[in-house]
């Protein structure tokens, strides 16, 4: 078996026993094409060394890693969907494959989507599109490059099923797709416990979540307490990273966030090409519940209700108290979003803050790119003469523009050097609005040309190596991400 040195299983969610899991067969398969794996990943977990048949046995077959989890296990968790309660979810095409720490000591999850049906199915046939495969790909590798805490797509593979989907042509093709991520300990677990009357349960996901995910916790005396608040800032700065990425996630439910803050699960998600508070990304949200300006409210419209849920246990005032600092989290959270995005250093709340809203004053009344802005701006008065000589220079005038870049230019750019990235050579940015996704995915269903997928993938890692945000190769978490 190809495994290196530095493969550490550790399968620590089946510990807490019956009530959280339950086990679970794959799917038998007819067929097993390879399409995507994460070298990047498969080396940092000590999985590089896996050969193709073994590759295909574990990611596809879903045959046990050695010493691992003995079988998949799908589960349990409650959610608010569109703030509906619904007490019939848990993992209904996906189960936990793996666990193991990764060199650092973090626990990390191997998870699926697509991989069969399980009791939570709830009718369904338990199976993932190619193309939803695909877009969670592509999500993950652009959120990764903008500095976002994301899991990461590690392997795809092509299944050989026709399948009927309401929500786009059919029959189309299937797949199945292994997530790495810290943790999918969701809100929605500790709300079907406590929906089921169960402290001693809560009492158990606390114990655990602190002991693998918050370890500094350790000897909090509130423990509950200590967690929200900690999941808090954690949850605080995702939501702040989406806001300064200008990305939209969809579908905010509690059984979409998790208990380390990292962004996840990646269904209708969209990039704005422009600036637009009320941009969807659901079809299906009607009323802008999910929209872009509106998703520092969803997550903290989740975090009450998993305050409610941990309230079972812990103290209610303790709680409320936890959950009255997220604003102020939030705001800096967002400040140092911006800030890093921008490339440049803190100079301030009160001069970070004045930075934030002239941007964004600028981007209102300016017809032009979100990305497109950032990119040629990157560093601020360092890329005055790239930005002035560039495709969007002539929206690069006027009073919005004028007061943002007062602004700007009061603060100092961050490692500036980064500038000379070749990828900062490029007229235009790496973008994956929706047309640029549609295209990609229409090569891959029309003529099954995966070259285009490819060479964005590529072009993506290299715009991340340039704007060196802290969330690539170099290690999961930056250093102000949970332990």
């Amino acid at each position: 078996m190809s495994i290196s040195s530095h493969y550490r299983p550790d399968p620590q969610f089946e510990t807490l026993g019956a009530d959280f899991s339950d086990p679970v067969d794959p799917a038998d398969f007819p067929a097993a094409t390879p399409r995507f794996w994460n070298e990047r990943w498969a080396d940092e977990i000590g999985l590089g060394e896996l050969d193709a048949a073994q590759r295909e046995a574990h990611f596809c077959r879903f045959q046990p890693l050695p010493d691992n989890q003995a079988q998949p296990r799908a589960m349990r968790y409650h959610g608010h969907q569109f703030r509906t309660y619904n007490p019939e979810l848990g993992d209904g095409r996906g189960f936990l494959f793996a666990q193991q720490r990764d060199r650092s000591g973090r626990l990390l999850d191997l998870a699926t989507k697509g991989s069969g049906q399980t009791p939570w199915s709830r009718g369904g046939d338990g199976r993932l599109t190619l193309k939803g495969a695909v877009r969670e790909i592509l999500a993950a590798e652009m959120l990764e490059a903008r500095g976002v805490y994301t899991s990461k797509a590690f392997a795809v593979y092509e299944t050989g099923e026709a399948l009927a989907r309401n929500d786009e042509p059919s029959p189309t093709r299937s797949a199945v797709l292994t997530r790495l991520g810290h943790s999918h300990v969701r809100f929605g677990t500790f709300q079907r416990h406590a929906y089921e009357g169960a402290p001693e349960r809560i009492d158990a996901l606390v114990d655990h979540a602190i002991a693998n995910y918050y370890p500094s916790l350790t000897g909090a005396e509130d423990r509950p307490a200590a967690l929200l608040d900690a999941v808090i800032g954690a949850s605080a700065r995702m939501a702040a990273g989406w806001m300064a990425a200008g990305f939209v996630h969809g579908v905010l439910n509690t059984d979409n966030l998790n208990i380390t803050g990292e962004s996840f699960d990646y269904g209708p998600w969209r990039f704005m090409d422009r600036y637009q508070p009320g941009f969807t990304a659901a079809y299906f949200d009607h009323s802008g519940l999910y929209c872009f300006a509106r998703q520092p409210e969803a997550v903290f419209w989740n975090l009450q209700q998993l305050a409610g849920a941990l309230a079972v246990s812990g103290d209610r005032l303790s709680l409320e108290a936890a959950l009255g600092t997220f604003p102020a989290v939030y705001r800096l959270a967002l400040l140092d979003a911006f800030m890093a995005r921008f490339g440049v250093a803190p100079a301030g709340q009160e001069l970070d803050e004045a930075l934030v809203r002239a941007f964004l004053a600028f981007m209102e009344a300016a017809p032009v790119s979100w990305e497109g802005v950032i990119f040629d701006w990157f560093g601020g008065e360092t890329s005055r003469e790239r930005a002035m000589a560039g495709p969007r220079r002539e929206h690069y005038a006027g009073e919005a523009f004028d007061a943002w870049q007062a602004v700007l230019s009061a603060h100092t750019p961050e490692r500036p050097e980064r500038l000379a990235h070749p990828a900062f050579t490029r007229e235009e940015p790496v973008d994956l609005v929706i047309e640029a996704v549609e295209a990609i995915w229409d090569r891959i269903a029309e003529e099954d040309d995966w070259s285009a997928l490819e060479t964005v993938i590529a072009d993506i890692r290299g715009m991340g190596d340039a704007y060196g945000l802290g969330h690539g190769r170099a290690g999961f978490l930056s250093d102000d991400q949970p332990d």
